[in-house]
């Protein structure tokens, strides 16, 4: 650990609102703050990272809130990038979170791998079966990581089992910009009606958009775990995918409309320091859109919401991993009639985390109350998530809520008020 990014902190205490972990755990250890105290009690070789050390850094969901409320500039994402490859030490685990953690990271970035094992849950998803096991809580006999994920499965829609988009999507009118679009791993697989809506959304403001063959995952769910070798291998695979695909013309941007995605992204510069990167920037999709500008035709086709009261929810890896507040929220606003709600507890994590409510399922499951609950009582009749790590856990624990409010993707309220969706 470099000591430089140790110092900094002066134990203030200012992150222990903010953190998630230790807002549902209590103890001091499982804060930024004791997780630091820690780290340099290990420089300092008072302290050896062993199986309990380890324990209250993998109860730490890396939301980042931590360094947004940091008033010393501590870099705790960077403290947690470097600790996350040690906690995969097969000593710090039992046989069956190893097992767990291997069976997820060999599933869920390959879509192909994740639709075969979808395929035969058809049927059980969204049925009477499904509404019965989930009411008699008889998958908690297979243990708390096996009901997590039964309660996660949402009903798989149609275009779960693709064709994924390929090709060139054309603009519509005179080309303003022509970009790349990631489609990410589960969402295309989950939550495939996202991309559609950004793909028309785009097309309908005169992005030409390329989408290569072959795309697969950017990396985002083996980086979250420190799974350093398969993350660089992903993004490597990436690159070559686009940086090919754009050779006979440049693109402007490479746009991702999932923010766990995007973050990890971001980071490629350092994680494959040294070897080929994008020849285009990468921008959040909101990003992108609000440097742009919407176009003048695409405003007039905007009509208000049937449900216009919509409140906003911020992914951690856009609002304290990438900055990125304003952009979703201007251009929501941009719908005429729209009314913008905020939730209470805006900065404090949902629970999903990348692969933490599969694998730390207790203290998620509190989380997503705690934000499906907030996010209810702002009086909205629509959560506008951008995420679809937590567009799934906001849903699953919407359902425990009365009268429970819809995820929409901030794209496909756009798309939705511009009349581009069947």
């Amino acid at each position: 650990m470099q000591p430089p990014l140790l110092d900094p902190c002066v134990h203030c205490g200012f992150c222990l609102p903010s953190c998630a972990s230790y807002r549902v755990l209590g103890t001091e250890m499982d804060s930024p703050r004791g997780r630091i105290h820690s780290l340099k009690a290990i420089e300092a070789g008072e302290l050896t990272l062993d199986a309990t050390v380890a324990s209250h850094f993998d109860s730490c969901l890396g939301c980042f809130a931590c360094v947004t409320a940091c008033p010393a500039g501590v870099r705790y994402d960077e403290l947690l990038a470097e600790v996350r490859p040690k906690l995969n030490n097969p000593a710090f685990r039992s046989p069956f979170q190893r097992q767990l953690r291997h069976l997820l990271l060999n599933l869920l970035p390959y879509p192909q791998r994740l639709r075969a094992i979808l395929s035969p849950l058809r049927a059980y998803s969204d049925s009477a079966l499904q509404k019965l096991a989930r009411r008699t809580g008889i998958t908690r006999l297979f243990g708390a990581e096996f009901a997590a994920m039964e309660e996660l499965l949402p009903p798989i829609p149609a275009g779960a089992f693709g064709p994924d988009p390929v090709g060139l999507i054309p603009a519509e009118g005179p080309r303003r910009a022509r970009v790349g679009l990631v489609l990410g791993c589960v969402q295309r697989v989950f939550d495939p009606a996202v991309n559609a809506a950004t793909l028309a959304v785009l097309a309908a403001n005169g992005v030409e958009v390329l989408l290569p063959p072959g795309q697969g995952c950017c990396g985002a769910v083996s980086d979250h775990q420190g799974e350093l070798l398969q993350t660089q291998s992903l993004a490597i695979d990436l690159v070559q995918i686009f940086n090919a695909a754009a050779a006979t013309e440049a693109l402007d941007a490479i746009l991702v409309a999932a923010s766990g995605c995007g973050h990890t992204l971001k980071r490629y510069p350092q994680l494959l320091a040294g070897q080929e990167g994008f020849t285009a920037p990468v921008l959040d999709v909101h990003e992108f859109l609000m440097q742009l500008g919407l176009s003048a035709e695409f405003k007039a086709r905007l009509k208000p919401l049937a449900e216009p009261v919509v409140v906003f929810h911020d992914a951690c890896h856009m609002i304290h991993g990438q900055g990125i507040t304003e952009q979703p929220r201007e251009l929501l606003k941009a719908i005429p009639g729209l009314i913008l709600k905020e939730a209470v507890e805006a900065g404090v994590c949902c629970g999903s985390a990348g692969i933490y409510n599969l694998v730390q399922p207790e203290e998620a499951a509190a989380l997503g109350e705690i934000k499906a609950t907030d996010l209810r009582a702002s009086g909205a009749a629509i959560v506008a998530s951008a995420n679809i790590g937590c567009s799934l856990q906001i849903r699953q624990h919407m359902q425990k809520q009365k009268d429970p409010l819809p995820v929409a993707h901030p794209m496909e309220l756009l798309a939705r008020s511009a009349g581009l969706l069947q």
